[in-house]
């Protein structure tokens, strides 16, 4: 049995500030896709990778990622992160019973890291996910119906009321990859397929839609490293830590 990595990498990244997809921008000179890639591949538990690219990107994708010690395939991802999801899940045979799911924008996620998820799968725990305690304090708000000027004639800010304060203690940062077996995957997807076309309805990660089904998800140990890039400043961040490394 082989375990198959789906590399989500489809997104544009606007909240980057560039004016290429998010996959393609370097991360300490090597584009954040390929370094995805090569740690899935690195990591000694994955048999093979599907990317899920933007539309009429694909040549470019396979570019990006160059020689791959995994056999590597791509596909052109949809409108939502879950519609990629599925497109890549598509690639799927049945030699295939564990499937990973990772975000191109989390590049410096460590080989142990998907060993880890891996190895939990493996051990009989149909979805697994890697996780963080979270160490700020988090507070839940509602908006407070007015927006005070600014000042200087900058635009108004919002102002929201505080309701409650979470106990952080019971709370994780959720990260990927995310290991499923690949059955419940597919059922998971089926189910809420429903969801996948539009933004605002669409699940923000797999396990979301394992959790739907009633399944059980179970979290390992994540890794700091494995830090989501979606603003500038989490760039010259990731770019640190590659230093560092």
């Amino acid at each position: 049995m082989t375990t198959l990595a789906i590399l989500t990498a489809a997104g544009s990244g606007t909240r980057l500030g560039r004016e290429i997809p998010k996959a393609f921008v370097d991360v300490g000179g090597v584009p954040m896709i390929a370094l995805a890639a090569r740690g899935l591949a690195a990591s000694g538990v994955v048999d093979a990778v599907v990317i899920t690219a933007p539309p009429g990107r694909s040549a470019d994708m396979v570019a990006a990622v160059g020689p791959l010690s995994v056999p590597c395939d791509v596909v052109e991802g949809g409108a939502t992160r879950q519609a990629s999801v599925a497109a890549g899940l598509g690639r799927a045979d049945a030699a295939t019973d564990v499937v990973l799911v990772h975000d191109a924008a989390r590049p410096l996620a460590p080989p142990a890291l998907v060993e880890r998820v891996v190895t939990a799968v493996r051990s009989g725990r149909s979805a697994v996910v890697p996780g963080l305690p979270v160490t700020d304090t988090i507070k839940r708000v509602v908006p407070d119906g007015g927006s005070p000027a600014a000042p200087g004639g900058e635009s108004a800010q919002p102002v929201e009321r505080v309701v409650d304060t979470l106990d952080r203690t019971a709370l994780r940062a959720v990260q990927t990859p995310q290991g499923f077996d690949r059955e419940l995957l597919q059922r998971a997807h089926a189910e809420g397929a429903a969801r996948a076309a539009a933004e605002h309805l669409a699940a923000t990660d797999d396990a979301g839609l394992v959790e739907a089904l009633g399944v059980p998800v179970h979290m390992v140990r994540g890794d700091a490293a494995a830090l989501k890039i979606t603003t500038a400043h989490d760039l010259a961040v990731a770019e640190l830590l590659l230093e560092g490394r």
